[in-house]
């Protein structure tokens, strides 16, 4: 068996592992989150005009595939003439869907999960059990032994840690330690950031054999979970990383970071730090689950079989994205630019008035009518800047801007019947054509949030 400190080094191998094959695709998804909150623009405002297509087509699929919270429901596989099984079936259901509307961990972890899906391409969540412990009442006469001791046992060795006397005077045993009980138990369904999840290096979910989420602590929930003793040798020097700069305060940088990491083949879970030489904790299967690791498969995007590093959605459109972004500033400048403009003659300042203060039935008086008439009048005396070309110009814009609309939506799988657009001269027929074609891909979408939210369900 090799040592710990052998056993650690491999993890942190495993991790680094990750990070390397993973690191282009964590900076394309800072990007693709910064052009969805569009926090590349500057507070002054002169930046080129955009069109975010990809926060519209978020805002679209994320309802369109998670529209409600999931219904719990547990069935017998058999329906034998079971009632033990059936009324087991009915608690746990009634138990699950007490958690899903108590409890907002899972409302959270869900929505949080699709938009990472739909973003980043992968979304994550971690179920964990977190048992509520009490410590007994001791009731005044204290606790007496009731249950039947064996022929040559004493009550004393019977139940020697929880014996109190019932003789008020006398002196109370050694072991008068208070009995503790689950006041109750639940399991978090917790969200875990996409910078905070990993995995072992393979090709697809199966051959996974190690996950890991990071956790940022604090001193004293450190001091609670490992001991004090390890607590003053850790370093409390960072905080979870933020993605941009605009609304946040600056980073505290007062807790640690942890690693909790479950391994599939040794069936064992880990607790460790990249600062500290050895394991924080180690311990057997604690959950003992089906297929052992604590999250279910994550929510992903564009994947193929030789990879589990997705391909975010927008960058199978971000060509088209550019070309609208560009059309877009084009069109703000030639709208910005159809204004009446010209010149006139000096001599008539009335002109300059005519286009500034002229109002409904309003006449401007002239000087030297004569002469201006003489001149042939408007026509002789003002030139204004055709108008026509830019307008003409501005109309092609708006049409391949459509059009590039049209071939994202076709990527996509986003049709005019789910946006809530269509034709009046179209039929019936040809609507309900449509929402089929949009359907094939949107119901796969929903099937993958399904088969998710069953999965967190199940080890629920």
């Amino acid at each position: 068996m090799l040592p710990a400190t052998s056993n650690l080094q491999k993890y942190l191998g495993i991790i680094h592992s990750y990070d390397n094959d993973f690191k282009k695709w964590d900076g394309r998804v800072v990007k693709i989150i910064r052009r969805y909150r569009d926090d590349t623009r500057s507070a002054s405002g002169n930046e080129t005009a955009k069109f975010n297509i990809l926060w519209s087509n978020v805002q679209t699929l994320v309802p369109a595939v998670y529209a409600r919270m999931p219904k719990a429901s547990v069935s017998r596989r058999f329906s034998d003439n079971d009632p033990v099984g059936r009324v087991a079936a009915l608690l746990i259901e009634r138990a699950l869907d007490y958690e899903i509307e108590h409890y907002s961990d899972f409302r959270s972890s869900m929505k949080n999960a699709v938009e990472d899906r739909f973003l980043g391409g992968r979304g994550t969540a971690w179920v964990r059990y977190d048992p509520h412990i009490r410590k007994q009442d001791v009731p005044e006469d204290g606790y007496q032994i009731t249950e039947d001791v064996e022929q040559g046992e004493s009550a004393e060795g019977a139940n020697q840690s929880f014996f109190y006397p019932q003789d008020h005077t006398a002196a109370p045993q050694e072991a008068t330690e208070v009995p503790e009980e689950i006041e109750y138990e639940c399991s978090p369904a917790d969200y875990v950031h996409w910078k905070d999840f990993g995995h072992s290096p393979a090709r697809t979910w199966e051959e996974v054999t190690c996950v890991w989420r990071w956790v940022y602590m604090t001193k004293d929930a450190l001091t609670e979970r490992f001991g004090e003793e390890i607590a003053k040798k850790m370093p409390f020097d960072t905080s979870p990383e933020t993605l941009t700069k605009m609304g946040q305060a600056s980073k505290t940088n007062d807790r640690a970071r942890i690693c909790e990491l479950w391994d599939k083949e040794n069936e064992k879970v880990y607790w460790l730090s990249e600062n500290y030489p050895n394991f924080l904790d180690e311990r057997d299967d604690p959950l003992e689950l089906e297929n052992f690791f604590p999250c279910p498969k994550p929510l992903y995007a564009t994947t193929t079989s030789d990879t589990l590093i997705p391909v975010p959605d927008f960058v199978l459109y971000q060509d088209q994205a550019n070309e609208l972004d560009i059309l877009t500033d084009r069109i703000d400048g030639l709208v910005k630019a159809l204004r009446v403009r010209g010149v006139y003659d000096a001599s008539q300042p009335a002109l300059q008035r005519l286009l500034t203060e002229g109002d409904n039935n309003t006449l401007i008086p002239v000087d030297k009518w004569m002469a201006f008439s003489e001149k042939g009048g408007l026509r002789g005396s003002i030139d204004l800047l055709p108008i026509d070309t830019l307008a003409a110009v501005l109309i092609q814009c708006y049409q391949a801007q459509s059009q590039i609309k049209g071939q994202i939506y076709e990527i996509t799988g986003i049709s005019d019947i789910i946006r809530g657009q269509t034709a009046a001269s179209e039929t019936a027929t040809a609507q309900q054509i449509k929402g089929q074609y949009a359907g094939l891909r949107l119901r796969a979408m929903q099937d993958g949030v399904a088969m998710f939210a069953s999965e967190l369900l199940r080890m629920k």
